[in-house]
């Protein structure tokens, strides 16, 4: 069960959970990120701070709950050409909120030698944006903030409710609401906030694939819980496209995530995520995420999303899911991946921010963010 902690650890503001309106994950198995801004041509509503991007969500290490890594194709001439393009191309249909933790480091840094760097290659990256606070009096407004600035853009947010009972089972990222019934109305609040443009929607992440630390009546009660969430944003917003967990390609078989799925829902949404705050390589997430749709079963319209964020050198030899050294930020978000059933890479965990190891979990670490940004990235 250690090597299966979540590694989210919410250290005081979800990366991009609202980072324009404040600030603010990792795993043995897998991490997670958050978000990116840039100068906002008005003030967004005042409104409670989020959370920062957890810890470090999902990990593992070689057990039936593993750790991460990546992969895509791109149109150059050469091989080399066109794994660089791919790694930094980025679709301008993403949204990038105007308010993160690297982007307060870079205004408060600009004459540090690693700053250049870290712009071009992590904070004028659209990211995801997390929202981990279980209090359901703020959280519309908070959603509300980040949907009207992407649509004041024409632009697509991805959001991560974070805020599931037993989060983490407890480990670094633990919290979350209270019980089920509180959540449930958290994500009530939730969506109403989402507006009625097209928006991403990464619910919970590890919430499924770690869902073996509970009990078969609270597992069961939680899976419920999760198809509930799904119907309630879909009501809200019928644009809203929502991905459930699906772990990654280390973690649980993909007949055995499926059923997990199954029982949430799943199969009546737009699909699955994974290799959220992970590693992995996007080849492997590719084959492992399809073959998860195949047994899930459901209308051949679903999709998956893959975290790409910190898995351009694949998985640390090690198995190290902390912060792991020679890791390398992987191929840039897109809603265009040119590859079958795989919907969108994302950067759901934001680069620099800490799984708890360079430096306070949730928090951005520059040292690490120029580490990931400064290497090349490979191909997987």
């Amino acid at each position: 069960m250690v090597a299966l902690a979540s590694a989210v650890t919410v250290a005081g503001a979800v990366t991009g959970t609202i980072s324009a309106l404040d600030h603010g994950r990792g795993s043995d198995q897998a991490l997670r990120s958050e978000v990116t801004r840039t100068p906002t041509p008005a003030p967004l509503p005042a409104v409670p701070s989020p959370t920062s991007s957890p810890p470090s969500p999902s990990r593992t290490t070689g057990t039936p709950t593993a750790a991460p890594e990546h992969r895509v194709p791109a149109p150059a001439p050469t091989r080399t050409a066109a794994r660089k393009s791919r790694t930094t191309t980025v679709t301008p249909l993403l949204y990038r909120l105007p308010g993160s933790q690297v982007l307060d480091w870079v205004r408060a840094h600009p004459d540090d030698p690693r700053t250049a760097l870290i712009v071009s290659r992590i904070a004028d990256r659209p990211a995801a944006v997390w929202f981990t606070d279980p209090a359901p009096d703020t959280v519309a407004a908070r959603v509300r903030a980040v949907t009207a600035g992407a649509a004041a853009e024409g632009r697509v947010p991805v959001l991560v409710p974070y805020a599931i009972p037993d989060r983490d089972c407890g480990g670094a990222s633990g919290g979350g609401a209270p019980d089920l019934a509180a959540y449930d109305a958290w994500i009530d609040a939730f969506a109403r906030g989402l507006g009625s443009g097209e928006v991403i929607v990464i619910l919970e992440p590890d919430s499924i694939a770690l869902s073996g630390c509970l009990s078969d009546a609270a597992r069961a009660a939680r899976l419920a819980s999760l198809a509930r969430a799904g119907r309630t944003l879909k009501a809200a917003n019928p644009r809203a496209r929502v991905y459930y967990d699906a772990g990654h390609s280390g973690w649980n078989p993909p007949g055995k995530q499926a059923a997990l799925l199954r029982e949430a829902g799943a199969a009546s949404f737009d699909g699955i995520f994974s290799n959220v705050s992970n590693f992995r390589t996007t080849a492997d997430e590719i084959a492992y995420d399809r073959r998860v749709l195949d047994a899930l079963g459901g209308p051949a319209s679903l999709g998956a999303v893959i975290d790409t964020s910190r898995n351009g050198n694949g998985a640390a030899p090690d198995g190290q899911w902390c912060d792991p050294a020679g890791r390398r930020i992987g191929r840039a978000p897109t809603l265009d991946t040119g590859e079958a059933r795989i919907d969108a890479y994302l950067w759901v965990k934001l680069p620099g921010e800490s799984d708890g190891c360079t430096g306070t979990a949730g928090t951005f670490t520059p040292s690490y963010a120029y580490d990931l940004a400064r290497g090349p990235s490979s191909s997987s």
